[in-house]
C-alpha cells in the first residue's frame, strides 16, 4: 500500500521566496482553468481536456504570461490536471462543485515534478528553488516517490512523498471490535476503551478563549481604520492575523495528534474485525446545536485514519448499515426501542431490565453486526 511521508523544510529566506512564487503559480493556474472550463460550458461546448489547456498555457508564456517562466513548469501543469479532475469529480457526483482559491483562505501548496525530485541524507532538490535542508535520514532514499508536493501550515514549510509499503504481518486476535464515535467522547469501543473528547480538555478551552479574544480585536481594528467602504490593512492587524493563523494551527495539531493516538491504540490491540457506524457528516452538520462540536470532533478524519490503519495491519474493517438501530438494540437480550432521544445517556431495557451506558451499549452492538 501507498502510504505518505511527511517532513518539515528548513529554506533559507531566497528560497522561501521562490517557494510563495511557486504556490502563487499554482493558485493562480487553477483558477484560470477553472475559469476557462466554467465559460466553455456556459457556451455549451464540451470538457476541455488537460492537454488542450497546457497548449494554450505555453503559447500564453511566451507573450502574456511570460512570469510563469520564473518557476518550474511541472507546477502550472499539475495546476492544469488539478482543476480539471476536480471539474470531472464535481460532473460525475463525487464532489462539490470546486471554487476559485482564494488567496487569504487556501491552503498554500504545489506540486514538484517526481522525476526532477532528488533526496540525499538530509536535503532536498526541488526545481528552480534548490537544494533544501530537511532532517537527516528522515525520508528513505533509493525508492520510488509519487505525487511530491510543497506545502505551508501557517508556521513552518513541508515536504509530501508518497512511499509505497508493504503491509505488516501481524497476528491477529479473533476479537471483533465495534466503536460507537459521539460528541460526549470521541470513541466507545465494545472492548471497554474509551476516548474522551479533547474539546472539552483545558487546554483547548483556553486556546478558544484566546482566540475569540484575538478574533475580536481585528474585527474592531478592522472597523477602526475602515475609509468608506473599504477596509485598510495596517500592520497591527496583520500581526493579529498571523497569531490567528498560529491559534488555528496549534488547534487543529492537538486534535489531529489525539485522533493518531486513540486509532493507533485501538489498532495495536490486534483485533481481526473493525466495525463503524456509516457516518452522514453532512446530515449532521445541518443540525445548527450540533454543527460546531462535530466539526471539532472530525470524525470523518478518524474514520479514515482507522480504514487505512486496518489495511496497514491486514484488520478487516466494516462499516455498519446507516439504518443499523445500534443505539436502540438492547445487547443483553436484542429488544429494539422504537424511540431514543439523544438526551437519554442511558439505555434502559423494557423486557429484560438491563441498564447499560448508551454508547457502549451500541458499541457492543456494532462488534456483533453482520452484514
Amino acid at each position: 500500500m501507498i502510504l505518505a511521508k511527511k517532513v518539515r523544510l528548513y529554506p533559507t529566506k531566497e528560497q522561501e521566496q521562490k517557494l510563495w512564487q511557486s504556490v502563487g503559480t499554482a493558485r493562480f493556474i487553477y483558477n484560470w482553468t477553472l475559469a476557462k472550463q466554467q465559460e466553455n460550458y456556459k457556451n455549451g461546448g464540451k470538457f476541455i481536456s488537460d492537454n488542450v489547456l497546457r497548449k494554450e498555457l505555453t503559447i500564453l508564456k511566451k507573450t502574456e504570461l511570460n512570469w510563469l517562466n520564473e518557476v518550474s513548469n511541472n507546477v502550472a501543469k499539475q495546476a492544469v490536471k488539478d482543476g480539471c479532475n476536480a471539474y470531472k469529480s464535481f460532473f460525475k457526483g463525487l464532489s462539490d462543485k470546486p471554487r476559485f482559491k482564494s488567496r487569504r483562505k487556501s491552503k498554500p501548496s504545489f506540486y514538484n515534478d517526481t522525476s526532477k525530485l532528488k533526496i540525499k541524507d538530509n536535503v532536498v532538490l526541488i526545481e528552480k528553488v534548490g537544494w533544501i535542508t530537511i532532517r537527516k535520514n528522515s525520508i528513505p532514499m533509493n525508492c520510488k516517490y509519487t505525487n511530491p508536493r510543497i506545502s505551508f501550515d501557517g508556521k513552518y514549510w513541508f515536504i509530501a512523498v508518497s512511499i509505497e509499503k508493504e503491509k505488516l504481518l501481524v497476528e491477529l486476535t479473533d476479537e471483533s471490535i465495534g466503536i460507537d464515535v459521539g460528541v460526549k467522547d470521541l470513541a466507545i469501543c465494545s472492548n471497554g476503551m474509551s476516548f474522551k473528547n479533547i474539546n472539552k480538555t483545558k487546554v483547548i478551552k483556553k486556546l478558544k478563549k484566546t482566540l475569540k479574544r484575538k478574533q475580536k480585536q481585528c474585527s474592531r481594528k478592522y472597523e477602526k481604520n475602515k475609509k468608506g467602504k473599504e477596509f485598510v490593512k495596517t500592520k497591527n492587524i496583520a500581526k493579529l492575523e498571523r497569531q490567528i493563523r498560529l491559534l488555528h494551527r496549534r488547534l487543529t495539531n492537538i486534535r489531529d495528534n489525539h485522533l493518531h493516538q486513540a486509532t493507533n491504540k485501538i489498532v495495536k490491540t490486534k483485533p481481526s474485525r473493525v466495525v463503524m457506524e456509516t457516518l452522514n457528516i453532512k446530515g449532521i452538520m445541518k443540525n445548527k446545536h450540533l454543527s460546531k462540536a462535530i466539526a471539532e470532533q472530525c470524525l470523518y478524519e478518524f474514520k479514515r485514519q482507522m480504514q487505512y490503519k486496518c489495511e496497514l495491519y491486514g484488520i478487516e474493517f466494516v462499516e455498519a448499515d446507516k439504518w443499523y438501530p445500534s443505539s436502540k438494540t438492547c445487547s443483553e437480550c436484542g429488544h429494539v426501542k422504537t424511540k431514543l432521544s439523544l438526551s437519554k445517556r442511558t439505555y434502559i431495557c423494557e423486557e429484560c431490565g438491563c441498564v447499560i451506558d448508551r454508547d457502549y451499549n451500541a458499541s457492543i452492538n456494532l462488534s456483533r453486526y453482520s452484514a
